[in-house]
């Protein structure tokens, strides 16, 4: 076994843990958000009955549907990571030779820039065309507002893909496919765009403070995220329509719905629950970096587990720890 290839199984196992340590920790507020953005188009929400907002929806989630709902669809993408990331392991540097073979990103930025995105957008795509199902089962069981079994659409992860094939076939689990993979290239132009200006504004970017560092890393997550938002809403409100028939059909296809959303609910729609999804994105961050923290601790230890230098490696590793808790 290679050295590359052992060391991508030790980064997707530690990966993996990580990945669903944090994707469990903000379950909740990624399930808020997706019922903010789907709740128009959902046959078991009334008009009546939608959530006002953010703090609305906090709230009435423990007490129609009991506080173990918060984290319906979290299997699903817990699930995700892993195929996705082997994926991007087994395609990354085809596409990237593919695209960005022999271009140089200081002297040919701007082909740099669309190769960057070229190669993105098909790694994207490629992924997702083999787990776009469990997106997609994420965001209908995240989207069953029902108590008890016998009042929700789905009674789980298999039982949401089996009906919705069974009703639709494959097409049904693979509705807003085209616009996610739209949202994937102008998400990575935004991060890009904004990160490139951002790095390009520091006096020594190769020398940037930590704190700085972090400060940049939320700032472009949450602008790339903003910018890309509106396509995320409308992907997830064609997933929404897999399973129905004759009137209960919403949208004719991907332009309609968006035609629709800004007629019938006016632009602020497209950025329903973008505020939680922010602060879902700067708690993954500040998970992550407890756990990379963690795991230098260990490392640390391991080192030094026989030197004398421990006591102190530890106590300085304990202070920026303490700090980062505080970010």
């Amino acid at each position: 076994m290679s050295d590359q290839v052992l060391s991508f199984l030790k980064d997707f196992l530690a990966g993996g843990i990580a990945a669903a340590i944090s994707k469990t920790a903000v379950a909740p507020i990624e399930r808020v958000k997706l019922l903010l953005q789907v709740q128009h188009a959902s046959k078991q929400i009334s008009v009546d009955k939608q959530y006002k907002g953010i703090m609305d929806c906090v709230v009435r989630i423990p007490k129609e549907q009991g506080f173990i709902s918060f984290w319906r669809g979290n299997l699903a993408n817990v699930i995700r990571y892993f195929p996705t990331q082997a994926l991007n392991f087994a395609f990354k540097d085809k596409y990237k030779q593919i695209f960005l073979g022999g271009v140089d990103k200081h002297k040919q930025f701007w082909r740099f820039f669309v190769g960057n995105l070229a190669s993105g957008g098909a790694a994207g795509a490629t992924s997702l065309c083999f787990v776009y199902p469990l997106d997609f089962a994420r965001t209908r069981l995240a989207a069953d507002v029902g108590k008890g079994l016998n009042e929700r659409e789905f009674t789980g992860l298999g039982n949401c893909i089996a009906k919705i094939y069974k009703l639709d076939g494959l097409k049904g689990l693979y509705q807003g496919f085209n616009v996610s993979v739209q949202g994937i290239i102008i998400y990575r132009a935004a991060y890009f765009g904004v990160y490139d200006t951002a790095k390009g504004m520091m006096p020594d970017p190769k020398n940037v403070h930590i704190v700085v560092s972090w400060m940049i890393a939320q700032t472009v997550t949450a602008v790339a995220g903003l910018v890309s938002y509106p396509f995320d809403t409308v992907r997830r409100r064609m997933m929404m329509q897999s399973g129905r028939k004759g009137a209960d059909i919403m949208y004719k296809g991907t332009i309609d719905c968006w035609k629709k959303i800004s007629k019938d609910e006016g632009p602020k729609a497209f950025f329903k629950g973008a505020w939680s999804n922010v602060q879902n994105m700067a708690m993954l961050l500040n998970i992550m970096n407890k756990i990379d923290l963690l795991k230098a601790i260990i490392a640390i230890f391991t080192q030094y587990r026989d030197s004398g230098r421990l006591f102190l490696r530890l106590w300085t590793i304990k202070i920026t720890f303490k700090f980062t808790l505080l970010l």
